[in-house]
C-alpha cells in the first residue's frame, strides 16, 4: 500500500487492491449489508407523491 491510499471505510485498516476501497471480503459484505438493511440512504429532493416521478410498474 502506498502512503496516499485511504484506509478501509469500515474498519480503518489499509485497503487492499482486490477489495478497494475495503481491506477484505468481510468488510465488503458488511458494507453491502448496511445498504440492504437501509442503514445507508441516498437523499433526494422528491417526495413519495411527487407527480414528476415515473411509476416503476407501467402496464
Amino acid at each position: 500500500m502506498n502512503a496516499s491510499a485511504k484506509p478501509c471505510p469500515i474498519c480503518g485498516e489499509p485497503s487492499d487492491v482486490l477489495f478497494k476501497p475495503f481491506c477484505s471480503k468481510r468488510c465488503t459484505h458488511i458494507d453491502l449489508h448496511r445498504w440492504f438493511g437501509e442503514t445507508y440512504r441516498v437523499e433526494t429532493a422528491e417526495g413519495p407523491d411527487d407527480p414528476s416521478r415515473v411509476p416503476d410498474d407501467e402496464d
